[in-house]
Formats: C-alpha cells, structure tokens, sequence
C-alpha cells in the first residue's frame, strides 16, 4: 500500500480490500452489515450533497474493538468513517472512496458523572439529549446543544456548538479528555479529569474539530454545570435585521451575561409559525434566554429591554413558564425543518459562517441583499451573540440554473465572511463542502494541519475526502 498525502484517497488493490472487508465480517458477525439501503443511511441525508455510500457499516461496542476493527481496516486500506447520529451537515458521513462506516449506537454508556467535579465520563454515542437527561435529577447540565440530537463523539469531531454557546462556550471549552484511536489501531487518551493542564500539546483539541482525520473518538469526559435557579427568556421583535444584529452587539459589549440569543429573520419567522404552530409577527425576531438568581435575571432583563428599545425593537415578551420557554426554544431548534417546509419538494442546504460581532450586521444585510438579487428562497437563522448564522437555501435540484445559483451564492457568503476577518464555518465543520475556502482563511497554515495529518494518517485511511479533498 502507497502512503499518500493528506486527504488522498488510500491505495489499496482491490483484493486486499476484500480480504479486509471479509476479516470485518468473520470478526463482527451480524453486526458487519452490507445492505444497500442501510449503507446509504450511514452517508449523507441532510443536504444537498451526494450520497456516497461506504461498503460496509459495523456496529462496535467498546474501545477495544474499534482499535480491532481500525488495524484490519489498515491492513486492507479501507477508509474508516465514523457515525454517531448522522446529522452532521457538510457531507462528513459520506465514503466517497468506500470504506466502512463505524457506527457508535451500541456505545452510549454513561461510565460516570462525578458531581463533585462537575464532569463526567461517557461513550461517544450518548447523545447530549441522552446525556441532560440522565443529568436532570442530579440538578447538572451538559451546556452544548445543537440542533439536533446528535452525539458528543460526533459533537467533539466537529467542534459543535449551538444556542448556549454565547455564555457556555463549545465543544472545545466543554472536553476536559478524550479516548481516540488513532490510524495504526493505537488508542490514546488525550489527558485527565483535571480542569486545566499545561503538560505537553493541547491533543484534546487537536482531535476535536478534526472531523475524524486523524482518529476515531470512542470515549469523552465532558464540563457539566449547575441547573440554573432562574431560567427565564422570551422574544422581541424589530423592523431590521441591522436593528437586532446592533442590539446583540450593543448588549454583548455591556456585558450582559446571556445564555442564550438567537435571530430569525422575518421568512424564518413565517416558516416557524407554520411549523412549530407559533403566531409571531412576520419580522426579525430575536429569541433570548437569561440564567442565574432571580434578582439578577430580572437585573439582565430589563436592561436588555432598554438596549432593544434604544434600537427600536417592540416590547420584550418574557417568561419564566418552563412550558412556554421550552415551546420557544423548541421551535427554534427545529428551524431548520421548518424552514424546509417553506418550499415543499426541494432540497435544503444549509450553510454557515461567523464573523466577530462588530461585522454581524454588515454581512447579514449583505447576505439578504444577495439572496434577494440571486433570485433564492433562504431564509436566515443564526447564533448571533457568537456572530455566527446559517443560511438555509431552499433549491431546485432538478432546475440547473438555480443550482448553480445556489452555489454562486454559497461560495460568496463564504468569501464574504473570509474577508471581513470571520471563518467559513462557524460549526458546521469543513467536511466536503468547505474544502475549497480553507486555503483563503489559513493561508500556508493549511500546510501545518495537512502535516499532521499526513504523519498521523500516512496511509489516508481516516475519513478520506474530507477538509483537505478531494
């Protein structure tokens, strides 16, 4: 077998792929499957991009067997692709030169909540739903929470984040440790259950946000905190988008301690109606959410509400129903959903960038503007507090010229937030769809991460195709 340079596909032959492929199947069993339909669940299903199925899906257990399965996935030069919950969104999942997918759905053992430390040790399976639920009656919480219900392993693999990541941070401020094995089969752990440590590189981050490059992730110990004793949050509305993105800039620089701000523009709000059975006025809304003592979330409250004020927002409607608070936020984590159901029939794509907070409102405008003139149907909804949105395009596949719209579009939003100092990804990872903005963001740094990756990987077996292409 040829060692190849970073994000090159593995040169195998084809009969030591076989031979590989059968060792799988002899060593797993029932749990080696090979079917169609269920090879294509394991790729891409959530964007526009194609399925690329891998050949085969194994359902592992414990650490012990992925490092099996990754030393006979070496010897025959099949890629290794892992699968939490599939809901990753630029084509991380995907096999584009076959392989075999790993799926982690037997591994989602809560091995220990240590509540004195506010941490705990999970399998990368659980999910963080999963995770919060278990938590919920020792008064913790596991703050990273995306959209979906998608898994921590997949979480730390692509740096997730998601609506409480303004005042909790995420998935790189939220792993204390993590068990990965790497390339040759050899597992490591990345560091301890201490909450810092300055001895050595920083491999806890390196692995995380690595997309499943340079290991496998089969185990985390994650920063839990403390139930909040007030959680109160609710909406208010402007006639701008440039007025919201100027209120969430204004109260971040006051130092207004939100978990929590979100903003819709006035077709997601209409897509959120219909959806999630809201009955929100049709303009730029944004969703806010306080934590703390009473007295200080009443504090942050009414100050927000005079920001908004100052900025010609409506009323600040806010509640501290549990009900009602989870009916909103509800809502907005099915905004993609919901946005879909705008334009029944085609196909969603959603993008994102983030840019620092000052150049929010210039690129959202900027945004709205070209979606206007491009002719797309896109409605925005973003994590504005980090300065970071999403773009939900709503497209034709079957209508070329509006793919190639679409896609125009997308490379120009990317360019745009590239140029203004920000990052053509926020969160959603680099993937497949990312790959060709990494060189205008990292310049000759590209060059280091395809250096680790080429001495972590030298054989490109990791996740093949993803970040570096093709």
């Amino acid at each position: 077998m040829t060692t190849t340079s970073a994000g090159a596909s593995p040169r195998a032959d084809t009969a030591a792929r076989e031979r590989g492929l059968a060792a799988l199947r002899q060593r797993f069993g029932d749990r080696y499957v090979d079917s169609t339909a269920l090879r294509e669940q394991h790729a891409n299903q959530v964007t526009w991009l194609a399925n690329q199925p891998p050949d085969a899906v194994i359902y592992l257990e414990t650490t012990e067997e992925v490092a099996e399965a990754v030393r006979i996935c070496a010897d025959g030069g099949l890629p290794v692709i892992a699968f939490g919950a599939g809901t990753s969104l630029e084509g991380q999942v995907n096999a584009p030169h076959g392989g075999v997918s790993f799926d982690f759905d037997r591994m989602k053992r809560i091995v220990a909540v240590h509540q004195e430390d506010l941490s705990c040790t999970v399998e990368a399976g659980v999910t963080h739903r999963q995770l919060n639920t278990h938590l919920r009656d020792l008064g913790l919480f596991f703050a990273v929470d995306p959209g979906a219900d998608a898994t921590v392993g997949g979480m730390a693999a692509t740096r997730a984040s998601g609506t409480n990541a303004v005042r909790y941070g995420t998935m790189k401020d939220n792993v204390l440790s993590l068990t990965a094995v790497l390339a040759d089969g050899t597992v490591i752990r990345t560091g301890s259950r201490a909450t810092k440590s300055a001895a050595g590189y920083d491999l806890t981050r390196l692995m995380i946000g690595s997309e499943g490059t340079l290991g496998v992730i089969t185990e985390l110990v994650l920063k839990l905190h403390g139930i909040p004793e007030v959680i109160a949050g609710g909406v208010v509305q402007f006639d701008t988008v440039a007025a919201a993105c100027q209120t969430t800039m204004e109260a971040m620089q006051t130092g207004l301690p939100m978990a929590r701000i979100e903003l819709l523009d006035a077709l997601m709000v209409r897509g959120v109606n219909a959806y999630s059975k809201l009955d929100l006025e049709e303009k730029p809304t944004l969703f806010v959410e306080f934590h703390g003592s009473k007295a200080a979330v009443d504090e942050q409250s009414a100050l927000f509400g005079e920001i908004c004020a100052f900025n010609g927002g409506g009323a600040f409607a806010w509640s501290a129903s549990t009900e009602e608070r989870n009916r909103l936020w509800r809502a907005r984590h099915d905004a993609n959903w919901a946005g879909r159901e705008l334009r029944p029939g085609t196909e969603g794509a959603s993008t994102d960038v983030c840019v620092p907070i000052s150049r929010l409102a210039d690129i959202v405008t900027a945004t709205q503007d070209d979606i206007r003139e491009t002719g797309l149907i896109a409605p925005i909804v973003g994590h504005v507090g980090d300065g970071n949105f999403h773009v939900g395009l709503l497209v034709d596949m079957d209508n070329q010229q509006e793919v190639e719209a679409a896609r125009g579009f997308v490379s120009r939003l990317n360019r745009r937030a590239i140029e203004m100092d920000g990052t053509c990804t926020g969160e959603h990872g680099v993937g497949q769809g990312k790959i060709a903005y990494l060189r205008a963001e990292h310049g000759a740094a590209l060059d280091v991460m395809k250096a680790v990756k080429a001495t972590l990987d030298p054989a490109g077996i990791m996740n093949p195709g993803k970040i570096f292409g093709p």
